[in-house]
């Protein structure tokens, strides 16, 4: 057996690339709670891959069966309601622990130098999430997965000389019809998914090269010959990392890394399972009450609103009149968090070491995207509209303000090594 072995890894080196980007990958020291949320999004991930496809293998992708083959996995497949429902929570959770995860990087600067391109990674990750939700939230061709599809492909209908050509496109038809939904469910269950993976390895890639942020926002892998390179690690890593670094204040992520990630899946299993199993509609922001319904064109829900999950930028297109304007709106803040490693630009990562202004443009940007998330769920009467505005300001302001005082920020010293406290 250890011949075999030995053979396979000369031509294969599984063995040297678990070690190298799992067992002794060099994790700090000081990783918090906020660090669970990237394996939690790998678990999701999996979980979405595995009942996504023993889901399709009892829906009919057509406007007469797709609706009816729902019914018939909530009914009468074995265990179908449990598939569906960890499927639909498993959406939601997905961007729940996204945002986490996106927020955790927000007051480290984990998208700071040199970790730009491991950032753009992320938010292609979180564009093509986006993506496949939204081709995802068609499926069960319900009335408002049906109007909510019809609202946002509308929505390309107004740039300018290209908007009518590129709705017709996505929808494949002149109406939303089976045509849309059979193309969405090729692009869901094949196209988008295999993206997704390719994504994000390479996410992990460009992680491992760089190494891991912490709380504190310091390096702990370091160029041999540097500075601080003379505190050495009692752990022995990958060779690979011991020619070129020398690694201080960290430790292997087995098994200090995966007992620390056991510990969040635990506590993310029981609160997956509480709603798997008793409030999966959550109150109709997972699973919306019209989407019990079969799809109908001729009748209109009382107010239509995306998912959870697209309500905050849905509610920036909306506080604008203009519909082009709102738009542009929409996707230039999307566009701002692209952007976020150019328009910060402090030497100093962790906010914890920041200034006190910068923590507070921090808690309103919060507050202005949780706002708008709730807005966006809202009809659009003229005093939510004007909370919109409002809340969108904010929103936009965090960037701007961002740009102007990040250069000069008066900040605190750095310490020379990642503490505890």
């Amino acid at each position: 057996m250890t011949n075999l072995l030995n053979w396979i890894e000369k031509r294969l080196p599984v063995i040297k690339a678990y070690k190298k980007h799992l067992s002794e990958y060099p994790m700090p020291k000081n990783f918090n709670f906020w660090y669970l949320f990237g394996s939690l999004a790998m678990l999701v991930l999996v979980n979405q891959l595995v009942t996504g496809i023993w889901l399709t293998m009892s829906y009919n992708p057509s406007a007469e069966g797709a609706f009816a083959s729902v019914e018939y996995i909530m009914r009468d497949v074995e265990y179908g309601w449990l598939l569906r429902y960890m499927h639909s929570t498993g959406a939601s959770a997905f961007f729940v622990v996204i945002y986490l995860h996106m927020f955790r990087g927000l007051i480290y600067g984990s998208y700071q130098n040199p970790r730009e391109l491991l950032w753009l990674f992320g938010m292609i990750i979180f564009l093509l999430l986006m993506a496949e939700a939204f081709m995802g939230y068609l499926l069960p061709w319900g009335q408002m997965s049906y109007w909510g599809a019809q609202v946002i492909i509308s929505l390309f209908g107004a740039i300018p000389v290209i908007g009518d050509d590129l709705t017709l496109w996505i929808r494949g038809d002149y109406v939303l019809s089976g045509v849309t939904l059979n193309r969405f469910f090729a692009l869901h269950v094949v196209a988008l998914p295999m993206l997704l993976l390719v994504l994000v390895a390479l996410h992990i890639l460009a992680l491992h090269e760089v190494g891991s942020n912490n709380p504190d926002g310091i390096e702990t892998k370091l160029t041999k010959g540097t500075k601080r390179a003379g505190y050495q690690s009692d752990f022995r890593f990958h060779e690979d990392y011991k020619k070129k670094y020398d690694i201080i204040d960290s430790v292997p992520f087995h098994p200090y890394g995966t007992v620390k990630d056991l510990i969040g899946v635990a506590a993310f299993g029981i609160l997956f399972a509480y709603v798997i199993f008793f409030n999966p509609e959550m109150g109709g922001y997972f699973l919306e009450p019209p989407n019990f319904e079969a799809a109908n064109p001729i009748k209109t829900p009382e107010h239509i609103a995306p998912v959870w999950y697209f309500t905050p930028f849905y509610a920036i297109l909306r506080a604008v009149p203009h519909k082009l304007t709102g738009v542009g709106l929409m996707g230039l803040s999307i566009l701002m968090l692209f952007l976020l490693p150019w328009l910060d630009r402090c030497k100093v990562r962790s906010f914890r070491y920041r200034s006190p202004f910068h923590l507070l443009n921090i808690i309103q940007f919060v507050i202005s995207f949780v706002a708008l998330g709730i807005l966006g769920s809202l009809p659009a009467t003229t005093l939510y509209t004007f909370m919109a505005q409002v809340f969108s300001f904010g929103y936009f302001m965090f960037f701007i303000l961002l740009f102007f005082y990040s250069k000069n920020e008066g900040t605190k010293p750095l310490p020379e090594r990642v503490n505890f406290k």
